[in-house]
């Protein structure tokens, strides 16, 4: 239940104390178990017609509830450890539990900042509260007195807002002598409780968190502006974070992104000393969902296409449109081989001869998602695809192993698209030769955002010599291309 009674304790305090009432809004700080709340600069707690409002931010980011904002009925709803409270602008009922209660002050707009009566809130859910005159501070603290355990992550949409609130000011690093305090272990060692985040990076729509152990991050999303936020408890900064990535103070940086039109920055900073807990913030500039995995001594947060409705007509001529697409290209080489083969080129070989062959078939489109040596990012290569309502997407690429990793293989994310897989690969197989590694499951980016069946063919493996002289054969490269228009002509039953 830590961090759960920020509320009660500060309005009961509040009205408790004499002079309050004509405090200002910038005058009254808040502390929740020793910890300073930060709150915004256009819209701060403090009295409001006689009540104590509270920007609603500071209850879904400094107190972990779950907030969420309906705009068109302008309903707010606040969860915490099975309690439910809905409160409407400018209405002085609330629903507590689906129970109605009357308020004395209703929630309110400030601007385009939502304000919440403190008081009300704080009467739900409780926690111990002093008063420091002389610096006109309210200290909450937990039942626990702080030993509990993290907030709730937030996983709904917050209501609208334009403060710069989704990091906060970094806090001041745990006190060795503090025995509530974590003690940070020596950089390297794996025997302390705190994770080290060794680095991040961006590319493709995915942010790689390097860590030195196993974490659990908390990710979720929230609007007002639109951005993905990552909580990593239990982990503090490693020097090596510090030394290669933009750092505005000891624990608070920012990095910029280029290149990627959906993200506008990703930001960075000590959130919290207890637990110590890392927050990333990736500032967006559209709506994204994302997709969190676990991939080595590192976790990837991957945005997604917002999902689009699978339905595809039917053309008025018949026709079927099918989307080729040859990975990689322009700064993206793909991968090579040891006699520097770059695997960019032989894709577009393949694609350019498949569509030369299917624009032969009357009854089929095509659209290439290049034509020449450039990059489309996944992004846009499935964009491509959805905008153009295809019938079937199929991406050309080539291998990379081990030595002695060889052959041929098709894979596909969605089960929509296994007879689409099972029918190209039949005839692909027979186009290569080569050692037939089957139809597989895997998670790909263009196989899972596109909404019509689609597969990502492997030709074969670059890294493997055998391989190599097949896919840079241009007698080959025909054959695959024909193996493959093949599969689609029999998929479609032409």
């Amino acid at each position: 239940m830590k961090k759960l009674g920020f509320l009660l304790m500060l309005v009961a305090v509040i009205w408790a104390l004499p002079g309050m009432g004509q405090a200002s809004a910038a005058s009254n700080s808040i502390f929740l178990d020793g910890q300073e709340l930060k709150q915004p600069d256009n819209a701060q707690a403090g009295l409001v017609h006689g009540s104590v409002m509270v920007p609603i931010r500071v209850i879904s980011e400094g107190l972990g509830y779950e907030v969420g904002w309906d705009k068109q009925t302008g309903t707010v709803t606040i969860k915490q450890n099975g309690r439910s409270i809905q409160l409407i602008i400018d209405n002085d009922k609330a629903a507590v539990d689906g129970s109605e209660v009357v308020l004395s002050a209703p929630p309110m707009l400030q601007g385009d900042t939502t304000l919440v009566p403190l008081r009300f809130i704080g009467e739900q859910m409780g926690l111990k509260v002093s008063w420091d005159n002389e610096t006109k501070s309210a200290h909450l603290y937990s039942p626990d007195g702080g030993s509990g355990g993290g907030a709730v992550t937030g996983g709904a949409s917050a209501p609208p807002a334009s403060e710069d609130d989704a990091v906060k000011s970094p806090v001041n690093p745990p006190d060795a002598s503090d025995s509530s305090a974590p003690e940070a272990p020596a950089a390297g060692d794996l025997s302390g409780e705190l994770a080290w985040i060794s680095g991040l990076s961006f590319s493709d729509n995915r942010l790689v968190v390097a860590t030195d152990r196993a974490v659990t991050p908390h990710v979720f999303k929230m609007n007002g502006p639109e951005r993905v936020v990552i909580d990593v408890p239990h982990a503090q900064l490693a020097d090596s974070f510090r030394s290669t990535l933009p750092m505005e103070s000891e624990n608070q940086g920012q990095m910029a992104v280029e290149g990627y039109p959906e993200v506008a920055q990703i930001r960075y900073s000590l959130f919290s000393n207890d637990p110590s807990t890392i927050r990333i913030v990736m500032d967006l500039n559209e709506s994204r969902e994302f997709v969190v995995t676990q991939e080595g001594g590192a976790f990837i947060v991957e945005l997604t296409l917002e999902k689009a409705d699978p339905v595809i007509p039917v053309r008025p001529d018949g026709k079927r449109l099918v989307v080729i697409d040859a990975g990689h290209g322009g700064k993206d080489p793909g991968t090579s081989s040891l006699a520097g083969v770059l695997e960019k080129d032989i894709n577009l070989a393949i694609a350019l001869r498949v569509d030369e062959l299917l624009m032969q078939e009357q009854d089929i489109i095509t659209v290439l998602t290049r034509s020449e040596d450039t990059y489309p990012t996944l992004d846009e290569r499935v964009r491509i695809a959805n905008e153009e309502q295809a019938d079937i997407f199929i991406s050309i690429h080539a291998n990379s192993g081990s030595a002695a990793a060889s052959g041929t293989e098709t894979l596909y994310s969605r089960d929509v698209s296994i007879p689409l897989a099972d029918t190209v690969h039949k005839h692909l197989i027979e186009a290569t030769g080569l050692n037939d590694r089957k139809v597989k499951y895997q998670n790909l980016k263009v196989t899972r955002e596109t909404i019509m069946p689609a597969i990502l063919v492997e030709t074969g493996f670059l890294s493997h010599p055998e391989d190599e002289a097949v896919l840079k054969d241009p007698v080959v490269q025909d054959r695959i291309a024909a193996g493959i228009v093949a599969g689609i002509k029999e998929y479609f039953g032409l």
